[in-house]
């Protein structure tokens, strides 16, 4: 490692893939409820959902794949989900 490596800046996660690759290596799992679903103009289902860590509430959203969208009562407003969410940085998560 040389001198101006330090200054380098750390690389980031570019994909939607490399995102939930790093979530389902490195993230940690909370419980978080939906909140509700909706289809969105493409026809794709939108589920929104929140979670606590610490004391602090996070809200965040998710297009269900084909395999989640399987099992629509799983997903349903008011049911309980797993999360998984960045250490470093909580906003950051996915259904689990």
């Amino acid at each position: 490692m040389g001198f101006f490596d330090i200054f380098k800046p750390k690389k980031k996660v570019n994909t939607e893939t490399e995102r939930r690759e790093f979530l389902q290596t490195k993230g940690r799992i909370t419980d978080g409820t939906i909140i509700e679903t909706e289809t969105n103009e493409s026809g794709q289902e939108v589920v929104f959902y929140y979670y606590n860590i610490q004391g602090v509430d996070f809200e965040s959203s998710e297009i269900l794949t084909e395999e989640k969208r399987e099992n629509p009562l799983k997903y349903a407003a008011g049911a309980k989900v797993g999360v998984r969410f960045d250490p470093k940085n909580h906003g950051n998560s996915i259904l689990d």
